[in-house]
């Protein structure tokens, strides 16, 4: 398949009329929809406003490439619009944009069409086509122009492809010659990615400058840096708006800058790789305190930092949490359905054999939840020596009855604990680094952790009885106010530290409140105010209509959701700026 497989005359726009981004958008996706190449105006627009969102595709010098690949998309497409009078796009560069490639992928577009798309984001870093492009009169004119292009290409690769055992015996000019390697990655992985591989490259030939690039996209990674590559590179460029793996770049000077940046500031980020001034790169192994998405000679901050661990601790509690707290919910409604004695309510959840065998499972999940929070967050500060730390302190802050708080605390202890203890034996001969791992770190940080914990399990069984106390007696307007402050703090910043703040508060309630029902705490944090007003309890740490039947009144539940919704809705419609 071939760029004007995708590029239909019949998508063509010569003559936007829009002068904002907005009106593009909106002019743009119409003509996709009056082609049939969409079924849902709104599904699609939204994709294309939610990667707009994430930083625009008004890449600079008159392009932008707006993308989305979901489900309202019956086939693969690329829009072309050109502006005569210049759109303001709010490109990275501030000047008007000229030329659109809106690209519309299925949810199930496959490598055909990947690939199509990546050699459409590689020819727009051409100049001389892109003029060609800003020329073009009619819809055959901008295919003749692709047609041209990809016929060139086809010449080059044969021509490389001839020159390549030339080149080898070359290989002593070529070894003169500084070598970098680079990582490319964006959130999509349909353009970005490409654009910034082909601009990187093509800047590192026009320095006399070798340089190999994977790229981190939707077709999955291409050409993979190997140990040897990375062995011989002189820096690492990292043009990345995604996560991408970067211990193996340890000890090598590394540039870590947007995907942008790859695109726009080519050369700035290979001089940076080659000045000897970028910062080296500290492996988890070496510093895990090191950020792996961090910029160019940045560090986190200390609250990032503190937020960045909590949350790796969270999230591989959570699925123990989900799963094993819903397996003990089921047990307590079986045994109501099954019906228990009133001398024998001490045992719902385990009356019924059926209810049993659920709990047990239940609760051998459930079980981990501290340990995997602390463990996790032992291992995000020191890595895999402060997994054990983590969960031996996770264990004795459940058997002292320090709680989830009491774990949390002992995760920060049992991680740092370990980089004292990195630090104190960093003078030991090279020759005991291995012994250091599978040995010294486990043992003497599970010793210092231990005992730490012993004390720490003190006070922290108290506020944790406290707590619960308080918790299992909270009602009316005190559950409201409560309710409310937790509910806000999940949507003020979608996802962000008051969301997880407020969903790990939450989670911690289960455990204690299970056997009264559920927690009061994780219903309101869920659904709003009102639900804490009614006294509405959840036995799972999940919300919405999955867990309808685990709340104790699932008709003021589903009733508050409803209004909820429609709340946010209506505040939403006021308070959201239109995109300009």
């Amino acid at each position: 398949m071939n760029i004007n497989d995708l590029l239909i005359k019949e998508a063509m726009i010569m003559d936007l009329q829009a002068t904002e981004k907005k009106a593009a958008i909106d002019e743009m996706v119409q003509k996709l929809y009056d082609v049939g190449r969409i079924t849902d105006i709104d599904q699609f627009k939204d994709g294309i406003l939610a990667r707009e969102e994430q930083t625009s595709t008004g890449l600079g010098d008159g392009i932008a490439m707006p993308h989305a690949k979901n489900d309202a998309v019956k086939e693969a497409t690329v829009l072309f619009a050109k502006s005569k009078q210049g759109v303001d796009y709010e490109a990275l560069d501030g000047q008007p944009t000229y030329l659109f490639f809106m690209i519309a992928a299925p949810e199930g577009a496959d490598d055909t069409h990947l690939q199509a798309l990546a050699a459409l984001s590689r020819q727009l870093v051409n100049q001389d086509f892109v003029e060609e492009l800003n020329n073009a009169q009619t819809p055959d004119d901008v295919q003749a122009a692709f047609a041209q292009v990809e016929q060139d290409d086809d010449e080059e690769q044969e021509e490389q492809t001839d020159q390549s055992s030339a080149e080898k015996t070359e290989s002593t000019d070529s070894a003169d010659r500084p070598f970098i390697v680079a990582v490319t990655a964006c959130p999509t992985g349909i353009a970005h990615t490409y654009m910034a591989e082909d601009s990187l490259k093509n800047q590192a030939k026009d320095m006399g400058i070798d340089i190999k690039v994977e790229t981190n996209g939707s077709e999955g990674v291409k050409h993979r840096l190997t140990s040897d590559d990375i062995a011989r590179a002189s820096g690492v460029v990292i043009a990345a708006d995604t996560n991408v793996e970067m211990n193996r770049f340890g000890g090598k000077p590394v540039v870590s800058r947007p995907v942008s940046d790859g695109i726009r500031r080519p050369e700035e980020l290979i001089n940076n790789a080659l000045s000897g001034n970028a910062s080296i790169y500290q492996s988890s192994e070496e510093q895990s305190s090191q950020s792996q998405s961090s910029s160019e000679g940045e560090k986190q901050s200390v609250g990032q930092k503190i937020y960045k661990d909590l949350m790796n601790g969270v999230s591989h509690m959570l699925p123990f949490v989900v799963a094993g707290g819903i397996m003990m919910a089921l047990s307590f409604m079986i045994d109501q359905w099954m019906g228990v004695p009133q001398d024998a309510l001490d045992q719902l959840g385990n009356y019924n054999q059926v209810a049993d065998w659920f709990n047990q499972i239940g609760n051998a999940a459930f079980g981990f939840m501290l340990p995997v929070l602390a463990g996790f967050i032992a291992m995000s500060i020191s890595d895999r020596p402060g997994l054990v730390t983590g969960f031996a302190a996770g264990a004795i802050a459940e058997q002292g009855g320090a709680g989830f708080i009491g774990a949390l605390i002992g995760g920060f202890v049992g991680g740092y604990v370990v980089e004292f203890l990195r630090k104190i034996l960093k003078g030991l001969p090279q020759s005991l680094d291995g012994i250091k791992t599978i040995l010294f770190f486990p043992f003497f940080g599970l010793l210092i952790t231990g005992f730490l914990m012993l004390l720490i399990n003190v006070p922290m069984k108290v506020i944790n009885d406290g707590l619960n106390s308080f918790l299992l007696n909270l009602s009316g307007a005190n559950a409201a106010l409560l309710g409310a402050l937790l509910a806000g703090m999940m949507a003020i910043d979608l996802g962000g530290p008051f969301n997880k703040a407020a969903y790990v508060f939450g989670t911690g309630t289960i455990a204690a409140t299970i056997a009264q029902g559920g927690s009061l705490v994780m219903a309101a944090v869920m659904s709003g105010g009102l639900v804490g007003a009614m006294g509405i309890r959840l036995m799972a740490p999940h919300g919405g209509i999955f867990v309808i039947a685990l709340v104790s009144q699932p008709l003021w539940y589903i009733l508050f959701v409803i209004i909820g919704a429609i709340i946010a809705g209506v505040m939403l419609g006021l308070l959201k700026k239109p995109i300009k």
